[in-house]
């Protein structure tokens, strides 16, 4: 009998790369708004960014995307791209920043397990923001399942981390 295959604990999500209509305007969102770096441009036609110097975490191009209209939200393709803030202060210091920005959220979650701000990049592409509760706060069942959930995030209480 062969051994049932466990991906390596350490393996991670390296990056994700977006096909998009508007690169110049991706960039808006994805360095200018988010604050990711660029770390290699080529032309007209591809971009990627990284944070903290990584090789990068987002791949965008138009390559077969130029000028075309969003992917159909009833269709197959990726719900969306999370990115993991490394602490609650610091997703509520880009909530702040798209709130001064007046950039629209499609949603605000507590998961139990993390803490998410939810929205669409200039394409359509789905978006998550999150930070991760300490791992000594997450819940299991009696079965050893883990609990997570969806509830309204309360914005005031994530703006508490900046005063």
């Amino acid at each position: 009998m062969q051994k049932k295959y466990t991906i390596p604990e350490k393996a991670r999500i390296g990056h994700v790369h977006l096909k998009v209509s508007d690169l110049e305007r991706s960039l808006k969102f994805y360095r200018d708004l988010l604050g990711f770096q660029v770390t290699a441009k080529y032309g007209n036609s591809a971009v990627f960014l990284s944070a903290g110097g990584y090789h990068h975490h987002i791949g965008l191009n138009t390559w077969h995307s130029r000028d075309m209209p969003p992917a159909p939200v009833n269709s197959v393709g990726l719900y969306h791209t999370a990115i993991l803030f490394p602490t609650r202060k610091d997703l509520a210091e880009i909530y702040e920043r798209l709130q001064k920005t007046g950039y629209p959220l499609t949603g605000a979650s507590d998961h139990g397990v993390s803490e998410a701000l939810y929205l669409n990049d200039p394409d359509g592409n789905g978006v998550e923001l999150y930070c991760d509760r300490p791992k000594e706060q997450w819940t299991y069942s009696s079965d050893g399942d883990l609990i997570m959930f969806t509830e309204a995030l309360d914005p005031d209480d994530l703006l508490k981390e900046l005063h």
